[in-house]
């Protein structure tokens, strides 16, 4: 929104399609990847009630339980731990095996 004000030189002028596009691309740069993943996600595990039921599981690893909580506090995704993330990966695939 900072772009917003700062393009309408705080109010006194109308933005136009460009002033919102800037926005538009800082926000994707900003918010794009956690969307991504979310996406990702729901393609993945909410195709059959099997792959439900293994994501339940995911979900019940205090890493996921970790990176879940500090996504949503910092609002971007979270990980920062590459030993987990592969962890995470290899349960992730496994669990879809069953």
């Amino acid at each position: 929104a900072e772009t917003i004000v700062k393009n309408s030189q705080q109010g006194s002028r109308m933005i136009d399609e460009a002033d919102l596009m800037e926005h538009l691309r800082e926000w994707d740069g900003k918010y794009g990847p956690t969307y991504l993943v979310l996406d990702l996600l729901q393609k993945i595990f909410y195709t059959s009630d099997a792959a439900r039921e293994s994501f339940v599981e995911l979900c019940e690893e205090e890493y996921v339980q970790k990176v879940t909580f500090d996504s949503y506090l910092y609002k971007t995704v979270q990980g920062n731990d590459p030993v987990g993330d592969l962890k995470l990966g290899w349960k992730t695939l496994s669990s879809l095996y069953k």
